[in-house]
């Protein structure tokens, strides 16, 4: 099967290029906040723009190998410099709602994205676009994290600017001698809303960059959708992304190359190939933080089971291997 992808061209006209998109792999790759930062956690856009720069070398890779791609990425450090900046300025400029600082993440990461990965594709002599799509994941506005909730964002902030800031809605929690932190809901990905548009963007022939952040949280409300003070697991969401589009492959790219059985212990084993079953018993077991390595094993048991064809967690370096189920924690439906 092929299509005719419009491309760019002198004077204003454009050319059509044939895109073959039968018996191509399709493949999301889900890209850690570390991946966005640099190698000390620094978030200035200098250390941003060179840190996506080296992370979108190995998806350039997979995509010059003829592979359909989804990439999709997390948001952390971003979203907590905008709430940084919300909560200095909130005397002078009303602060702006959560998803609203989810949203210009996605797009502001995702320009970064599109420019690096167009320079990695040009320099392999690969013609492919880029789009990205500022995404939205459905929630449900009953979901029991919004009674509790318990997901810290941003930074430490003093007691007195904790009450400060309370007293314009936001929840914020004690966390000892390092100060207070707002802590906000972090409930379970429903829908991912813009799925379509990726859907056809991919059947273009385009590499798309999607769901960054875990999607824009937003609710049904009124006969349409509202945003949510939330964020979503972005693993969780991409294995969701990954489950609508039809992808025959997932890997959450992290900054180790397994999961670990007894992580920071003496028994310490790294998990290789292994099933569904496996993983859920590890899990079961605690070997998995919550805040770290359980949401990615959760979302390459829920892709499978889902009828995923593989998924894996690996090292950012080894995204092509774990592809091809030769490298990390793969698991296979």
């Amino acid at each position: 099967m092929g299509i005719l992808c419009p491309r760019a061209a002198a004077y204003g006209k454009a050319r059509f290029t044939l895109v073959t998109t039968a018996n191509r792999e399709r493949v999301v790759i889900a890209l850690g906040g570390n991946a966005m930062t640099g190698p000390d956690g620094s978030a200035t856009p200098d250390a941003q723009r060179r840190a996506v720069e080296v992370a979108v070398e190995p998806v350039a890779d997979l995509v010059a190998s003829g592979a359909q791609v989804v990439l999709t990425h997390g948001n952390g450090p971003q979203v907590g410099n905008l709430l940084i900046k919300n909560q200095l300025a909130a005397r002078v400029v009303p602060p702006v709602p959560l998803d609203w600082c989810g949203a210009q993440t996605q797009a502001t990461i995702g320009f970064l994205v599109l420019n690096a990965l167009r320079g990695a594709l040009a320099a392999r002599d690969v013609d492919r676009q880029v789009a990205v799509v500022v995404t939205r994941t459905l929630v449900d506005a009953a979901d029991p994290g919004f009674t509790d909730p318990v997901k810290p964002v941003g930074r430490y902030f003093s007691a007195r600017d904790a009450e400060r800031f309370g007293a314009l809605g936001q929840s914020w929690r004690s966390f000892g001698a390092k100060g207070w932190r707002r802590v906000v809901a972090s409930p379970e990905p429903l829908e991912i809303l813009d799925a379509p548009a990726v859907d056809a963007l991919l059947a273009a022939g385009f590499v798309v960059v999607a769901a960054g952040g875990g999607g824009v949280p937003v609710v049904r409300a009124d006969g349409g959708y509202h945003g949510v003070e939330a964020v979503i697991d972005k693993d969780l969401a991409a294995q969701l992304l990954a489950r609508h589009v039809g992808a025959d492959t997932l890997v959450i790219a992290t900054n180790v190359e397994y999961a670990m059985a007894g992580y920071g212990t003496p028994d310490e084993k790294p998990i290789g190939r292994t099933t569904v079953a496996r993983l859920r018993e590890y899990a079961a077991a605690g070997h998995f933080a919550g805040g770290s390595m359980g949401p990615k094993v959760e979302a390459i048991v829920r892709f499978v089971s889902a009828g995923g064809k593989r998924a894996a967690i690996t090292s950012l370096e080894l995204i092509g291997d774990a592809v091809d189920g030769k490298a990390g924690t793969v698991i296979e439906g």
